[in-house]
């Protein structure tokens, strides 16, 4: 399956250009809807593509999770995605989806891959509200296949929330951040609603305001209006918006064409840029700031964001860099 896995280089040239590759995959016939729908992940995150092998199954995990499996020697959880997306499935899974999120391995069971469909991030939209609380409220993103069929790609941070942390663990990561010293007003986009609940959560300790987008068209029609009433008022921007945080894999517009189109408006260049995502290999940050981002921190730790966030802001960054 190594042909379902393509270069590093490429794909970096593919995003930067608002374009991207998405892997299409099936969980199978669900028995509820009678329907085997489409589902697809950027190929970015993924690492491999395998044969499902032998899964050590351990006690007291969380329902979904079915064990883990060793690739070579990296202990790998995996995670039946038909579980959360509410699904009921008979046929076992064959296949196992390795993604690297946040620096983390996670080995996802999907019962078929179908090939790689390269794509412009403007044909994939944000979901109507009623396609986004189907299956389990985990679609983030759909687009229209050639022969007419939906692919829905699943907001996997969710997942991740689900079975990563207990509420517990999650209180205290915010309990070390600091609350900013003069008033501030940001602006930040990001299509996961997970994402979003947890920035805000953590602008919210640190005392700062924001506007939120969920995606990075959405941010950047926001930002020339902005843009236009401050021009009309006499005034710079950066006295109303003073940094911007954006995620980089979003629906219709991608952080990299965001930050680009800010960098190159004279009215917003100078409002400092803070790439905030899970896609924390070298490539993508060398990526960020070719398009001209002042900052890059990897999902999802709020004391290391707010950090970032302070020193974006010219306040004291503790220890970001």
């Amino acid at each position: 399956m190594s042909q379902f896995i393509q270069s590093v280089d490429e794909r970096t040239r593919l995003a930067g250009a608002n374009r991207l590759e998405i892997l299409l995959f099936s969980l199978g016939l669900d028995q509820k809807t009678g329907r085997e729908e489409v589902f697809g992940i950027n190929v970015f995150k993924v690492r491999e593509v395998l044969n499902v092998p032998e899964i050590t199954h351990a006690p007291d995990v969380v329902d979904g999770v079915e064990g883990m499996v060793s690739l070579r020697g990296v202990m790998v959880p995996v995670i039946n995605l038909s579980h959360f997306c509410e699904m009921e499935v008979g046929e076992k899974p064959q296949i196992l989806i390795v993604s690297e999120y946040n620096k983390n391995l996670l080995g996802f069971l999907v019962h078929s891959v179908e090939h790689i469909l390269r794509m412009e991030w403007s044909q994939i939209k944000a979901p109507p509200p009623m396609m986004a609380n189907r299956m389990g409220g985990l679609i983030t993103a759909v687009s229209e296949l050639d022969d007419g069929r939906i692919v829905m790609v699943l907001d996997v941070e969710k997942i991740l929330a689900s079975v990563s942390q207990s509420e517990e663990e999650e209180q205290a990561m915010f309990q070390e951040i600091q609350v900013v010293e003069t008033p501030k007003m940001i602006l930040f986009a990001d299509d996961s609603s997970v994402a979003r609940k947890q920035i805000a959560k953590t602008l919210d300790k640190m005392g700062v305001k924001y506007i939120s987008a969920k995606n990075g068209l959405e941010a950047w029609d926001k930002l020339k209006e902005l843009a236009d009433r401050a021009t009309a008022n006499g005034i710079h921007l950066k006295d109303h918006i003073q940094a911007v945080l954006t995620d980089v894999e979003m629906p219709e517009m991608d952080g990299y064409v965001l930050t680009k189109n800010i960098k190159e408006d004279s009215r917003l260049k100078d409002i400092p840029v803070v790439m905030h995502s899970s896609l924390s290999a070298d490539a993508n940050i060398s990526l960020g700031k070719a398009v001209g981002a002042d900052f890059y921190v990897p999902k999802f730790n709020p004391e290391e964001l707010s950090k970032m966030m302070r020193h974006a802001l010219g306040e004291k960054a503790g220890d970001a860099s």
